[in-house]
């Protein structure tokens, strides 16, 4: 008989980490690409934007209720075993209706700053979209495409 799948002693692939590494970079510089060509704030990511921030504002009114919840993450308090547990449960709401919303990916930990190894932190996907939503239609990207239109 087969053993159950404990994920929690699970070893980690040296050549799958590195793949998730590439995809996680792909997905940032695309997402930087576009900030270049359309102002944040014109942006749409996803066909649930304006439901999203609704039940994000509703969720994690702390967050969505000062731009500096927005503009800086606090990772320590997202990945807390409290900021988990929140998320993950609202993460799982969604699950029927964003693809991918539980793959990685990489998100600035500081909007007024660019992609770097100390500004970046790794996230779900679908934490990446409710930050970037948020952080666009406060205007908080626009920068981006200011700086590429100078």
């Amino acid at each position: 008989m087969a053993q159950q799948f404990d994920p929690n002693t699970a070893g980690n692939l040296p050549e799958i980490e590195k793949q998730i590494a590439v995809r996680c970079v792909e997905h940032a510089q695309t997402y930087w690409n576009l900030l270049e060509k359309i102002p944040g704030s014109r942006l749409r990511l996803t066909k649930f934007d304006a439901d999203l921030m609704a039940d994000f504002e509703a969720t994690f009114p702390e967050l969505a209720g000062s731009d500096d919840g927005i503009r800086k993450i606090d990772e320590q308090e997202m990945k807390s075993t409290v900021g988990k547990k929140k998320w993950r449960e609202f993460i799982l709401k969604y699950e029927q209706k964003i693809a991918d919303f539980n793959f990685g990916t990489l998100i600035r930990t500081d909007a007024t700053q660019e992609y770097t190894q100390l500004n970046t932190i790794f996230v779900t996907r679908f934490q990446f979209y409710i930050i970037e939503i948020a952080r666009c239609r406060r205007g908080m990207n626009d920068w981006v495409y200011e700086n590429a239109h100078k």
